[in-house]
């Protein structure tokens, strides 16, 4: 695949899920907020409206207004900037797979980071799954993004180390 297809593939899978991220927040403000918790499947799924000011599982929502606005939107951003250039410099050089999971790190990040600068560090979170007492935290489609492209990541380059690994052998 050429470097334009792989740029024209991360520039797609970003806004795609950037605007999923903004139309599931929009919706779970106008319909959770305020409200009570809903369940599904016996209680594996709720949906329930969070503003988070910290980063996850409410990490540093204590911060100062001004320290949480520099180490939770500020410093990513910078981040985020670098990893968009880098990927765009070395679009052909990557496997496609590295470019879609390099867009999903991009959008979740960009999604949190939008509601942190609009929203005066509040992050819309909503879903949380479990068994019982065994819950994750409050999240939402950003923090998807952000999960499956780091573990996607770390299993490309898992992949290519054993590659290698079995080339020298």
């Amino acid at each position: 695949m050429n470097k334009k297809v792989k740029i024209l593939l991360f520039c797609i899978t970003c806004f795609a899920f950037i605007s999923c991220d903004r139309i599931t927040k929009d919706i779970a403000k106008e319909h959770l907020k305020n409200k009570e918790t809903f369940s599904y499947l016996h209680d594996t799924v709720r949906l329930e409206y969070v503003e988070n000011t910290g980063a996850a599982l409410s990490l540093g929502d204590n911060l100062s207004v001004k320290t949480s606005f520099w180490l939770l939107s500020i410093l990513p951003l910078i981040f985020l900037l670098v990893l968009f250039v880098y990927t765009l410099k070395n679009a052909q050089k990557m496997n496609t797979m590295k470019v879609f999971f390099l867009a999903l790190l991009f959008s979740g990040g960009i999604g949190n980071i939008i509601d942190r600068i609009l929203f005066d560090r509040h992050v819309t979170d909503f879903m949380n799954v479990g068994f019982e007492n065994i819950r994750t935290g409050v999240f939402n489609v950003a923090d998807i993004c952000v999960t499956a492209g780091a573990i996607g990541l770390l299993l490309f380059y898992k992949n290519q180390r054993e590659k290698e690994t079995v080339s020298v052998l």
